[in-house]
């Protein structure tokens, strides 16, 4: 029997997740059968809605499996290393290493980290003004929580800040304990303010790691497709490089420990481009081979608060019984790109490195940002902002969903959707001719994103971004581009 507060804080879906997971994780074996949705709701005076809430996060985290007709089953779990205490940390010494391996074509060429749209020469001076532009990584502007956050800018430098004083180079500790508390409760991260490093977004962080895990590896890995800055960062230090393809369930970890590579990004919860959610199957597996070779997996969790239908998947560095996880965070995508602000959860031994470094001297995010930015969580404004921003985006991504169904009908196939900033879809027909694409949506001031140009592989997708626009904009954006892809 679960043990259910009616009276808790925590939503009962939640508790009944919980005590199921558990259950599964301490009891259950590979293909047992979970008791029907009807059985548990009349057992435990739930309603359905409830149950099936607790089994539909279940399934995301991959923790069951569905069998038309017949209900949910215990999918296969590396027991053994999830129920193991922690792993004596291997002392195996970096491979001698070739040459790079990884052909630059497998993520396109001239590409920049800025935003681009597939549709505009790189060589261009400034970006161009489009009429409807699905960029795929951006909130519009009016989500910014901007009184509130000038509100207490305004505080801060006036009353709190001592610019008499060098800054804190890891970061101000105020905001690493906001953080810290913060993915805890919301990511199941385990972290200390000992071991949180705040950085001024995602290049700066895996540059850091790239820059002092040379001391131990040399050989990085990626998923395929995957995001072209990772590859291109530890390129130019000298990294020999893997890519690694995608599968349905993630990265494809045989693969890995064929490449013998020593450190690994991924992308788990929210696969970059493809969307696809790692299992915890696949995660304990990944973890176990990394443990194993005393290797490093740089979990890049980008987007995880903007999760619409299931709760966000728990990351895969909780699930770490060693020290083998770099855990890297934004706060670009819910917040705002513009204030750059990112942060790393780092193991002990790169900690210690990164403490012995010049980059430890030198506060990577500006003094006033910090102490605004940790006054904005600490009163609880960063939760409801979440709350308000997850709330309006579903709205978008729904109407975008019904507009891409209206518009474009059979002639395409959502592929990727549910979580972020947009929603992928391809076409079904074969002889689908995307240079035209490219050419007719410039012609009628429409910006596109294909996914093959920023990340490799023979992956292609149309990235349809709703975040920038007004809810009550995206049908005729999507009815414009629609004409478009008709004619190709």
């Amino acid at each position: 029997m679960y043990i259910l507060d009616a009276k808790s804080k925590i939503p009962l879906h939640i508790q009944l997740y919980q005590a199921i997971k558990d259950d599964i994780v301490s009891n259950y074996q590979v293909g047992d059968k979970l008791p029907s949705i009807r059985k548990v709701a009349t057992l435990y005076n739930l309603s359905k809605n409830t149950v099936e809430s607790a089994y539909s996060q279940l399934y995301a985290e991959g923790y069951v499996e569905s069998r038309t007709k017949s209900g949910y089953y215990v999918s296969e779990l590396f027991f053994d290393s999830f129920r193991t205490e922690d792993s004596n940390k291997s002392n195996k010494q970096p491979e001698k290493l070739g040459t790079d391996g990884f052909s630059l074509a497998l993520f396109g060429t001239k590409v920049s980290d800025s935003k681009k749209s597939c549709n505009n020469s790189s060589d261009s001076p400034t970006p161009k003004s489009y009429k409807y532009d699905f960029f795929p990584a951006q909130l519009h502007k009016e989500d910014f929580p901007f009184k509130t956050w000038k509100r207490l800018y305004n505080r801060v430098i006036t009353h709190e800040t001592d610019f008499g004083s060098y800054p804190q180079g890891q970061g101000e500790l105020v905001l690493r304990e906001s953080i810290a508390e913060y993915l805890k409760n919301s990511r199941g991260v385990v972290c200390s303010v000992e071991n949180i490093i705040i950085t001024h977004g995602f290049i700066d962080s895996i540059e850091l790691i790239a820059k002092l895990a040379k001391a131990r590896y040399g050989h990085f890995a990626q998923e395929i497709p995957g995001y072209h800055i990772a590859h291109k960062v530890f390129k130019s230090y000298g990294y020999n490089i893997s890519p690694i393809k995608v599968d349905a369930h993630g990265l494809c970890v045989d693969e890995l420990q064929e490449s013998q590579a020593q450190i690994v990004y991924i992308t788990p919860s929210h696969q970059y481009p493809t969307g696809v959610t790692m299992p915890v199957a696949n995660r304990l597996k990944l973890i176990a081979h990394m443990q194993s070779m005393g290797g490093l997996i740089i979990e890049d969790d980008y987007d995880s608060e903007l999760a619409y239908y299931n709760r966000p998947i728990p990351s895969l560095q909780g699930l770490d019984k060693g020290e083998n996880v770099a855990y890297l965070g934004t706060f670009a995508k819910a917040l705002s790109p513009s204030i750059r602000v990112g942060y790393m959860v780092l193991p002990s031994w790169l900690m210690k490195l990164y403490n012995q470094s010049y980059d430890a001297h030198f506060a990577r995010v500006s003094l006033t940002t910090q102490l605004t930015l940790a006054t904005f969580i600490q009163e609880g404004h960063w939760d409801r902002h979440i709350r308000r921003v997850r709330i309006l985006n579903k709205k978008k991504h729904q109407a975008m969903k019904e507009a891409i169904e209206k518009y474009l009908g059979e002639t395409c196939n959502i592929v990727a959707q549910g979580a972020g900033l947009a929603i992928l879809i391809v076409p079904t027909s074969s002889s689908f001719d995307w240079d035209r694409l490219k050419h007719v949506a410039e012609e009628n001031s429409i910006s596109i994103y294909l996914s093959k140009d920023v990340s490799g592989g023979e992956f292609q997708a149309v990235r349809m971004g709703f975040g920038g626009f007004r809810l009550e904009e995206i049908e005729e954006a999507v009815e414009a581009f629609g004409l478009c892809w008709r004619e190709c």
